[in-house]
């Protein structure tokens, strides 16, 4: 095909130059020209711009345990009637309160002679209870217990004694009636004699029983099979 004929350029004044070649951008393909400019993804933050998260609470310790309190303790025991046998006797007699009963503590020995000065002098004529207790691990193990009242002072008194295990004690009977049952019921649940009592038998168990029901050595569920087998002729559950 022929080359197409350019028009001619006319000739330019004197002192007039050329003027530079216009450049033509090139053209602009239609895929990049229609492309949407994306924005940059934006950079991921420094560690040091992460947020922190707060440090876990410490728990709350826990509050201690209240102190036990400390439980009821003997006190000492002063009255006229103290003092009276305190010089008589000395240290073989004691005297004490608990929980606002009164007692005295005394020898074994002096138990005949001092129960008979309450009843005659200070006027307890009323021998409430006889009764004992069991501490194996103690050297005495047993410990005697009366409990008088006297009508005329309206007021109430405990003798105590410590005893060996098969030590005896002198029988109150012959000052009071009311001791017979009483010195039989300890006899019968602790083993426990009474010298001079008139008829000292168990009471409540059997006579041919064998054993001591309120010794702490006697089991909860322990029983004569012997005398129940003989005597019932049934073998004991338990």
């Amino acid at each position: 095909m022929a080359e197409e004929s350019k028009p001619p350029v006319p000739p330019l004044p004197d002192g007039e130059k050329k003027p530079a070649a216009e450049v033509v951008p090139p053209a602009q393909t239609t895929s990049a020209a229609n492309a949407v400019e994306k924005p940059a993804a934006a950079a991921p933050p420094a560690a040091a711009d992460k947020p922190v998260a707060p440090p876990a609470a410490a728990a709350p310790p826990k509050p201690a345990a209240p102190a036990k309190p400390a439980g009821p303790v003997p006190m000492p025991w002063t009255s006229p009637m103290v003092e009276k046998y305190r010089h008589q006797y000395g240290s073989g007699l004691e005297a004490q309160s608990y929980l606002g009963q009164n007692y005295f503590s005394v020898d074994r020995s002096l138990i005949p002679n001092f129960l008979k000065l309450l009843r005659d002098e200070e006027q307890f004529d009323y021998c409430v209870d006889i009764t004992a207790v069991h501490y194996p691990k103690r050297e005495k193990q047993f410990e005697v217990i009366w409990i008088l009242y006297s009508f005329a002072r309206n007021e109430r008194v405990r003798v105590k004694t410590q005893i060996v295990d098969g030590e005896s004690v002198a029988s109150a009977v012959p000052l009071w009636a009311t001791a017979n049952w009483l010195e039989r019921e300890v006899y019968d649940m602790f083993g426990i004699k009474f010298d001079g009592h008139p008829d000292l038998k168990r009471i409540l168990l059997p006579d041919g029983w064998k054993g001591f029901p309120l010794r702490k050595d006697y089991g909860i569920l322990q029983q004569d099979q012997e005398w129940v087998q003989i005597n019932l002729g049934i073998e004991s559950g338990q």
